[in-house]
């Protein structure tokens, strides 16, 4: 019996669904060790048998009957690991091999969590390190900025970086259906837009290669993986077990990246003044659930005028974006199909030929509309018309069918290296789209002089 509901409770559960149902009961503050019957997934597909439902009706009486939890609460402050070693090597070796038998690691070398290193993590925060952040799902792990920091330690950040992560980890946890983001099957994981002048001074990337690796600019790297790290430890996202991601979430990183604030055409407003009205100046980020990315070549290879370039590009961009991608109906009403980067460079010629940002969403929005006929093909109507949002559920008599309800929940951002061959689009399975503001302490002007004491110089002058 789960007294917690007043009702007895047992969960009819896919074998490879054991890890999520655990995470999901322990996230609603009930006993992980529910009763729980699994069947093979087999029985859930279309058109099976569930004769064995019938067959093994016992053990369902008795987990509505008989069951007692046999779990206990462990209480008090974590137990601190100690690691011994012939050398410094020999101890970091070991303490990453603990990591990952004991499931706290990403397959990739971590610094190890230390008082030291974790407290100079937490010079970084405005906020009390036992301030509560919330409950992060599916498992209901109690976020404070302690875990934050832990994350971000062994991630190999920065104190620097601690503001914008605690923001995005605020925007994660205020998302609609982030319990169901972190379990699905379809593996979206969170991209972070940074805008405001910290983006700069944290090192931020909004140039060239701003979604891989950059010596010069590392902070959204360690950011994004402190935030999976998160995601995986504290929200029991592991995978196979707590996210069911047949593919995985396609990083291991996370998208973490400024708005080239610099290049935006005049006139043009940021993303965070555009989305969540921030005012200009504004430290925020953004945070959208991307499902996947696309790179569309967007400019021609003749001798096309800069009028028909731009046309062309336009509608490259649009066929990428007329697909029906189900994972969309969750941002149909108020969060997006994703987000369409495009380069400074390319904006400042849009512009030039009297482009503006709505008129580019209006465009693109208007022309990826797919006709009913092909979303009968795909079996797409079907899974409108069970949508829980009744909203989406009214899309179905549209025809042609909108990706999205209006154009503004495309997400256009002006970011990337100064060439104009390429666009970005980042599919989208995301039912919001979260804007945080970041605070950061008084101390900040401190830690960035530190940042440049131990990194070199960080203007833009000072870059190769």
């Amino acid at each position: 019996r789960i007294e917690t509901l007043g009702i007895p409770t047992v969960t009819l559960t896919r074998t490879d669904f054991v890890g999520v149902m655990k995470n999901a009961v322990s996230g609603i503050g009930l006993a992980p060790d529910a009763a729980m019957v699994t069947f093979p997934v087999n029985m859930f597909l279309p058109g099976s048998d569930i004769a064995s439902l019938e067959a093994r009706r016992r053990e369902i009486y008795d987990g509505l009957t008989r069951w007692k939890s046999e779990f206990a609460q462990a209480t008090g402050p974590a137990r601190m690991l100690e690691v011994e070693g012939a050398t410094y090597e020999d101890a970091l070796t070991k303490a990453n091999n603990l990591l990952l038998t004991s499931l706290w690691g990403d397959g990739l070398p971590l610094w190890p969590a230390t008082k030291e290193r974790v407290n100079w993590i937490l010079q970084g925060s405005v906020l009390p390190r036992t301030h509560v952040l919330g409950k992060f799902p599916p498992r209901g792990g109690i976020t404070t900025i302690a875990p934050c920091a832990i994350a971000l330690a062994m991630a190999g950040g920065r104190p620097e970086y601690l503001p914008v992560l605690v923001a995005a980890v605020e925007a994660c946890l205020e998302s609609e259906g982030f319990d169901q983001l972190q379990a699905t099957s379809g593996g979206p994981f969170p991209a972070v837009i940074v805008n405001g002048p910290i983006a700069k001074l944290i090192r931020l990337n909004s140039g060239f290669g701003l979604l891989g690796p950059d010596p010069q600019r590392p902070a959204g790297a360690s950011i994004g993986r402190a935030l999976r790290l998160i995601q995986q430890n504290v929200g029991g996202a592991l995978p196979g077990v707590g996210t069911m991601a047949i593919f995985g979430a396609m990083r291991y990183t996370n998208a973490v990246f400024a708005e080239d604030e610099d290049g935006l055409p005049r006139g043009w407003q940021t993303h965070a003044q555009q989305r969540h009205g921030f005012a200009p100046g504004t430290n925020s980020v953004s945070v959208v659930f991307a499902s996947g990315v696309t790179n569309v070549r967007r400019r021609g290879a003749m001798k096309e005028t800069p009028e028909e370039d731009a046309l062309n590009g336009m509608w490259r961009m649009a066929d990428f974006m007329r697909a029906p991608n189900l994972a969309a109906l969750a941002g149909w009403e108020k969060g997006t199909p994703g987000i369409m980067m495009i380069a400074p460079i390319v904006a400042r010629r849009m512009a030039e030929l009297g482009w503006t940002q709505g008129s580019i969403r209006e465009f693109l929005w208007k022309n990826s509309r797919i006709p009913m006929e092909h979303m009968r093909r795909a079996g797409a109507p079907a899974w409108i018309e069970i949508d829980s949002n009744p909203v989406t559920r009214a899309s179905i008599d549209l025809d042609p069918w909108p990706i999205c309800q209006k154009p503004d929940n495309i997400v256009l951002v002006v970011a990337g290296g100064g060439h104009p061959t390429h666009s970005y689009w980042l599919q989208a399975h995301s039912p919001s789209v979260i804007g945080r503001v970041v605070r950061v302490p008084e101390t900040f002007e401190r830690l960035l002089t530190a940042a440049d004491r131990d990194l070199g110089c960080g203007d833009d002058a000072c870059r190769i």
